[in-house]
């Protein structure tokens, strides 16, 4: 089964950021990208992909048992 391709317009709308960001990322080469002639296309795994691996995993604060210090 292929994976879907996006265009670099569609991947910007997925990430919710305007087209320049997903360009940026081809050119800095920090995902991967398809070239169909002269057109760059982003494969939607590798948005996934990357998605994934920026994700930021909250911290869990440890409370202390004494409190601040006034």
């Amino acid at each position: 089964m292929s994976d879907v391709l996006l265009t670099v317009e569609q991947a910007a709308e997925r990430l919710g950021t305007t087209a320049r960001f997903p360009r940026r990322l081809i050119a800095e080469r920090r995902t991967a990208f398809v070239k169909v002639g002269r057109h760059v296309r982003i494969p939607e795994r590798a948005l996934d992909a990357y998605i994934e691996g920026n994700a930021v995993q909250p911290i869990r604060r440890r409370r202390s048992r004494y409190g601040r210090a006034a």
